[in-house]
Parts: C-alpha cells; sequence; structure tokens
C-alpha cells in the first residue's frame, strides 16, 4: 500500500535496527542490497543529531587538516555535509556558526560553504545538463597508461589506497573530499572508465549525495569541467595517508607510482554558462491557506520554511518509488532519511507514503518550500502547490556566470 507507517522515532528511545527493520521491510526492493543487506551508514539522521553536530562544530586547524585522510583522529573535516545536504542545517546557519573561528580556517571553510551554494547554482542553470560533459570530453588515456591491475575493475581492491577508500565508502556512506578526488581520478583519467558511471557508483553510497555537488566535484576532478584533470598518483596517498602504502602488496611495483598518462579531451559544445539568469524562486512566500506541507529529501529540517510556517499543519513525505527503482540507492541512505522522518513524525503530524509523487499528492493542497532542482521544478509544474516558500540561498541568485567557482564568487560578493 502507498500509506506507510511512520518510522520509528530515535529521539524517543526507538533502537537504531528499528529503522533499519522498518526500511528492510517498506523499502527495500528498492535498495542496492535488498531487504537482507541493509545496514546503517556512519551518520545518524534526524534534526536532533543535525543540531548537536552543529553545536559541536569547531573548525580550528581547518585549513591545515581538512584533506588529512589518515589517521582518522587528525582529519579536519567538519562531518556536517549530510546534514547540509538534506536540509537539516541550511548553508546560512553552518556559516554563522564559524564567525568566530580562526581566520585562516574560517576562510578556508567558508569557502567549501560557498562551493556547495555553487554546485547548486550551476545545477539551478544547467540541470540535467550537468550529466554530461560540460566544457570538454573525458581525458584521453595514451596507449602506455593502460595497466593491467584495472583491467576489470577501476577500482582495484589490489591497491589498498582503493580498497580502503571504496570500503569506507560502501560503510558509512560519506568520504573526506581528498579520497573522493582520489577515487573520481582513478575511475576516470588513470582507468579511462566512464566518468558518468563513477559519479553514479559514488552518489548510490553517499549520505551526502546530490546531483548538484557531485556531479560538480567528479567535472572538476576529471577535467570535464575544469579542462585540467587532477593528477591521482603515489605522491597524495604517501602525504595524506602513509600507512596505506606501507601495508600495501603493491608497494614495491606501484601503478600510480608516477603521474597520469592521459591528455585533457577536446573542447566540447556544452551548456552555455556564462552570465545569465539562475533560476531562484520566489523571494518571499508566494500564496497561502495550504492544508498540507509537501517535504521533499531536500529540505527535511524542521527549519523548512514551509513546515516552519505553521508548527501544527500536518506534512507529506513520498519515497519516490520510480525514482528510487531508476537510481538504485544504498539503504544506508534510506535509513538516514527514515530516521529523519521518524523524529519528525514525533513532533507534528506527518504522512509517509510510497509511490509516484504526482500520483499520491494529486489533488492536494499543499505548501513547499521552492528548491533548485529539476526534478522538483517538474513536479511543481503538476501540483501546483498553493503556498511557496523561498528557499534559504547563502548567496541569493542572479543573473551570474556558472563557467567556473572564481568567475561565479565575483558575482557572488561573498
Amino acid at each position: 500500500m502507498p500509506l506507510l507507517p511512520n518510522p520509528p522515532s530515535i529521539a524517543d528511545g526507538a533502537d537504531p535496527t528499528d529503522v533499519v527493520q522498518w526500511v528492510s521491510r517498506h523499502l527495500g526492493d528498492l535498495t542496492l542490497e535488498g531487504p537482507d543487506g541493509i545496514r546503517r551508514g556512519g551518520f545518524g539522521g534526524g534534526q536532533s543529531a543535525a543540531d548537536a553536530a552543529l553545536a559541536g562544530l569547531d573548525i580550528t586547524g581547518y585549513a591545515r587538516d581538512r584533506s588529512v585522510v589518515l589517521p582518522v583522529a587528525r582529519r579536519g573535516a567538519s562531518r556536517m555535509s549530510p546534514y547540509i545536504r538534506h536540509g537539516l542545517l541550511d548553508l546560512p546557519s553552518v556559516w554563522s556558526a564559524t564567525a568566530d573561528a580562526p581566520s585562516r580556517d574560517r576562510s578556508r571553510y567558508r569557502d567549501e560553504l560557498l562551493w556547495q551554494e555553487y554546485s547548486r547554482h550551476l545545477y539551478a542553470r544547467v540541470g540535467r545538463e550537468s550529466g554530461e560533459a560540460l566544457s570538454r570530453a573525458q581525458p584521453m588515456r595514451r596507449p602506455a597508461a593502460r595497466e593491467q591491475v584495472w583491467a576489470n575493475d577501476p577500482w582495484p581492491p589490489e591497491m589498498n589506497c582503493m580498497r580502503s577508500v571504496v570500503d569506507e565508502l560502501h560503510t558509512d556512506g560519506w568520504l573526506v573530499n581528498q579520497t573522493r578526488m582520489w577515487l573520481a581520478s582513478q575511475w576516470a583519467v588513470r582507468a579511462g572508465a566512464d566518468w558518468r558511471a563513477g559519479e553514479q557508483e559514488m552518489f548510490a553510497h553517499l549520505l551526502d549525495g546530490s546531483r548538484a555537488a557531485n556531479r560538480l566535484g567528479w567535472q572538476w576532478t576529471v577535467g570535464t569541467g575544469s579542462g585540467k584533470p587532477y593528477g591521482f598518483s603515489r605522491w597524495q596517498v604517501q602525504k595524506r595517508a602513509p600507512q596505506l602504502c606501507r601495508d600495501c602488496a603493491l608497494a614495491s611495483a606501484c601503478p600510480i607510482e608516477q603521474w597520469p598518462d592521459a591528455d585533457a579531451g577536446p573542447a566540447v559544445s556544452g551548456p552555455d554558462l556564462n552570465r545569465a539568469p539562475v533560476p531562484a524562486g520566489p523571494l518571499g512566500v508566494e500564496g497561502a491557506g495550504a492544508e498540507q506541507v509537501w517535504l521533499t529529501a531536500e529540505s527535511l529540517g524542521t527549519g523548512d520554511p514551509a513546515l516552519a510556517a505553521d508548527p501544527d499543519r500536518p506534512a507529506v513525505f513520498v519515497f519516490d518509488e520510480p525514482l528510487l527503482n531508476r537510481v538504485m540507492l544504498s539503504g544506508k541512505r534510506l535509513v538516514f532519511l527514515a530516521e529523519t522522518l521518524g523524529e519528525l513524525a514525533a513532533g507534528r503530524p506527518l504522512e509517509v507514503r510510497r509511490g509516484g509523487v504526482g500520483v499520491e499528492l494529486a489533488g492536494r493542497s499543499l505548501a513547499a518550500t521552492w528548491t533548485p532542482v529539476p526534478g522538483w521544478a517538474r513536479l511543481a509544474r503538476a501540483l501546483t502547490p498553493v503556498e511557496v516558500h523561498p528557499w534559504p540561498w547563502l548567496v541569493r541568485p542572479t543573473t551570474m556566470s556558472v563557467r567556473s567557482f572564481s568567475a561565479w564568487r565575483r558575482d557572488a560578493k561573498r
């Protein structure tokens, strides 16, 4: 049946395994692992977990340690991205929380927040075209660059750096930015596998997976967006995680000892990224009197503008069955969402459904928060919400260039 029971609430004492079982029972057939293989990832979902992460945010040393991979205790990454991606924390709130940090750390960290905002601007402008090369074709390997070790797997488990990072991706659903770049470069620049397939493989497992940020990261790393491929080699591993090299069976015959032997791909006729309007949504609330709030995976926090406008108004969330059937996410992402929904349901009326969003919500009087993804725009045209709230931008879009982060930032004036 399309109407599901509400997920258990960990905030009210439910065990995390109860939520895993809920996902297995109601959504397991829509996951990569199937009903019997679902596990929780490395982050707990829910507003309480997000608020605790924000309250404990300390970016002292971030500029020095943000690229550290091992040991884990020395990592400087803030681990806020799953909460930001699903709207449990908005970018302006995280930006404000770093106001008192050391200036160099604050500047570097806020650059990362702006990169997240830039990815949303770019995605709002180009939509599905972000899944194709933006400026150059994928790098072309020279014949001598082919290695037998990755003939059958772009992330060969014989390489300790690859096995370790892929294991972390599959177990926790989260990686530091440095190792995301390793995986993208190894997949596309060295192994020559289609970058879009690699992006999907990573996206399916990431708790913070968004087409906006993940695709931009891959395009920048492999050179299809930047024109300059990132050269993953042993040097980065020895600098960021030297124990991976020491413990590797290929330590004396490392296949990535030298810089990648690949040339930048030729220019392509991609979307126009020069100065032009970026979709931004309304400046203020448009309409009034909706009976129910339509929630999406982009904005599940209690601070969602449509949700916060009326604390007593019922809400509805639909697990989009056609979409999930197509993209096949790891169950740990759905567990994160279910934990979030369970906590929401403990505090206000919430309806959780499974099916096609347009079918499940047809004919309802809906309030919604405008969202910078093409899927939301398509559904909103069909559902015609009677009340639309503005998106909480860090930098509200205008007529901006999205050709590069530096060009965009000049326009952003942040």
